[in-house]
């Protein structure tokens, strides 16, 4: 996809700073629910509601019966139900299960770095994450910088670390943020789809939105892409992420060949040799790109020197198509 590897090596980490910290920004707390979710199923709400449905029930209506030896009998049946939840080995063996629940949660975690600390994250994502209880806020945190660590060189391993941060934390958008760019990174559209959307969902916001017209492209459906370009409000976006979502249309229309009006689409007050905004680079490269598709060379390799030029992080390979195209 154009220029897709440079215009997203921000990774998650860095595309939070990009977009005035981040417009996954308004991730309240109907989302942050994470760790009360996981007490009330785990703990005392289960425990709570086997007591209310059994033992005070069950004397409750002995009682209103009236019938005192009943209500004798009941408080014997209970002893007994005592005495056999007591039995020896009942406790060890509710022991063991928890045990060999946490021994097939530390085989199914992916092994960390043993480098990686909470403190690797931005503020803005730990603070998130301390909508969690603190252990699992550590632990989850801790998979998150593995991933955005192992992202360049190991993106199927940072894939890993995203994936099981989202299972102990699947309501934080963060993470579920993480997942989708990951996964975008690692060439798994689909998942990365499922993820950005479900984070748009959760925040009500259009951060990603052209890294998910971008997966739309890439799983063969330009026209989505498309339509996800016209119908986004462009005055609630960044203008980094006008930008983007104005090169993944471009591209789109190239792969429908529309491809001069592909061409059209990226011409702009933006689109200036001159010009050294944070998005320069990817601009003048997407555009050099759509020339090269309606045979413009000469243009094409003019403005893949402006890219290299304005490219000073060496994030794209301009300057190699422009060797390329001068040697045609």
């Amino acid at each position: 996809m154009d220029n897709r590897d440079s215009r997203d090596s921000r990774g998650f980490r860095d595309s939070r700073d990009s977009r005035d910290s981040s417009d996954s920004s308004d991730r309240d707390s109907r989302e942050r629910r994470e760790g009360r979710d996981n007490r009330d199923s785990w703990g005392s709400r289960g425990n709570r509601d086997s007591r209310d449905s059994g033992d005070r029930r069950d004397g409750r209506d002995r009682r209103d019966s009236g019938d005192s030896r009943e209500g004798r009998d009941s408080r014997d049946n209970r002893g007994k139900r005592d005495d056999r939840g007591s039995r020896p080995g009942a406790r060890e063996g509710r022991e063991a299960l928890g045990d060999a629940a946490l021994a097939r949660e530390l085989l199914d975690a992916p092994e960390l770095p043993e480098d990686v600390e909470f403190s690797d994250l931005d503020e803005e994502v730990r603070r998130e994450l301390r909508t969690l209880p603190k252990g699992l806020a550590e632990t989850v945190g801790k998979h998150l910088a593995a991933a955005g660590g192992l992202l360049e060189d190991d993106p199927e391993a940072a894939l890993a670390h995203a994936r099981y941060a989202k299972t102990k934390a699947s309501r934080v958008p963060i993470v579920r943020e993480a997942l989708g760019l990951v996964a975008y990174h690692s060439g798994n559209w689909q998942e990365a789809l499922s993820e950005l959307r479900a984070v748009r969902r959760m925040t009500r916001s259009d951060e990603h939105i052209a890294v998910i017209a971008d997966a739309e492209r890439a799983l063969g459906r330009p026209e989505r892409a498309l339509d996800l370009a016209k119908e986004t409000d462009k005055e609630r976006l960044t203008k980094a992420t006008r930008v983007e979502l104005a090169i993944v249309a471009a591209g789109a229309r190239r792969d429908l060949g529309q491809v001069d009006a592909a061409v059209v689409s990226l011409q702009g007050p933006d689109l200036e040799a001159g010009r050294r905004d944070p998005w320069s680079a990817r601009l003048f490269y997407a555009y050099a790109d759509n020339l090269v598709a309606a045979g413009r060379t000469e243009e094409a390799a003019r403005w893949f020197l402006n890219a290299a030029e304005a490219d000073t992080e060496g994030e794209t390979d301009a300057g190699e198509r422009a060797a390329e195209l001068a040697n045609e």
